[in-house]
């Protein structure tokens, strides 16, 4: 390939590059890991090109989604430390679009599966994807997020089209909790989430058990994302009184944060806070991302805390006054 070919190979792979990262990420629900997987999906594509490059968006599908199926084997191979969390993508302040209306997120695509784009970024969305195999994972997003066709998929996937519909069929299946609990990311919705987790916090500086106590459903769970890196619970915390008890330790082993951030993070509501350096434990970790899911009855029903900086690496964090 002379110099011309592959200047123009270069740029047309670079204008999937949008669509390849958004794919990655909700495959993988780790910025960083779609970072990395894009840019091994262009290497591959200039190292050995497809013969037909007009059909590049396929071929660079299926090798993306086979380097993040790599990435998710390796994953579940070596284990992760205490509980996995997605990390925090900022959406800004946008909702969920009408039918028809592109959200202006990462991935571009189409809205008109039927998980719209600021959705399939959510928490709820990336966990529940959990429980999907790899395969199931990759059909589920191209079908019902991407509103690729069976045809497009198979295509993509080097499948066959009645494969497809089976192993469609069994992502869906897997789903189901998810949809019937599928709470959508309206700007109601995204009040709701931030008073919650705004008067939580607020109740816990302040001190004011009784308050932040009143904000957390009897069956509330924590769970929090160090990675092996920082300290962190390594099982799920279970339960008002504990998950209360978790909270106001963090707060006295911490310290007040020297700067805190509200933003809106895979469209919903989170707290990016920046701790002063500990003096004694190196695994105290001087980053966190705090957020909430909410019950029907507007009470916390998970707490999240992310403290990996490999998680935090996309993040602008606030800087101290």
């Amino acid at each position: 390939m002379d110099r011309t070919a592959r200047e123009g190979l270069a740029q047309a792979v670079r204008e999937h590059e949008r669509f390849l990262w958004g794919l990655c990420y909700r495959m993988t629900g780790v910025s960083a890991d779609a970072e990395d997987l894009v840019q091994e999906t262009f290497t591959r594509a200039l190292a050995s090109p497809p013969v037909r490059t007009e059909a590049l968006r396929p071929w660079l599908t299926r090798v993306a989604v086979n380097l993040a199926r790599d990435t998710l084997r390796r994953r579940k191979r070596e284990g992760y430390v205490g509980p996995w969390l997605p990390s925090p993508l900022d959406t800004g302040e946008e909702e969920l679009p009408p039918p028809g209306v592109e959200a202006r997120l990462p991935g571009g695509g189409s809205t008109e599966g039927r998980y719209a784009l600021l959705e399939s970024v959510s928490f709820a969305f990336l966990l529940a994807l959990e429980a999907l195999s790899p395969k199931q994972r990759a059909v589920l997003l191209l079908r019902d997020v991407f509103d690729y066709s069976v045809r497009e998929v198979a295509e993509a996937l080097n499948m066959s089209e009645p494969n497809v519909k089976v192993v469609h069929h069994r992502a869906r299946a897997a789903m189901a909790a998810y949809d019937r609990a599928r709470c959508l990311p309206t700007r109601e919705f995204q009040a709701r989430s931030r008073a919650a987790l705004e008067g939580f916090l607020g109740a816990l500086l302040t001190g004011d058990v009784a308050a932040a106590e009143a904000l957390l459903a009897s069956d509330v769970c924590a769970l929090s994302d160090g990675g092996g890196q920082y300290r962190a619970a390594r099982v799920p915390v279970l339960g008002l009184s504990r998950v209360l008890l978790l909270y106001r330790r963090l707060m006295e082993m911490r310290g007040p944060p020297s700067a805190v951030e509200p933003r809106m993070l895979n469209g919903l509501p989170a707290v990016v806070a920046v701790f002063p350096p500990p003096q004694r434990d190196p695994q105290v970790g001087t980053q966190m991302v705090v957020r909430v899911e909410l019950g029907a009855d507007g009470r916390i029903t998970q707490l999240h805390s992310i403290l990996t900086d490999r998680k935090l690496a996309g993040l602008r964090m606030p800087v101290p006054a």
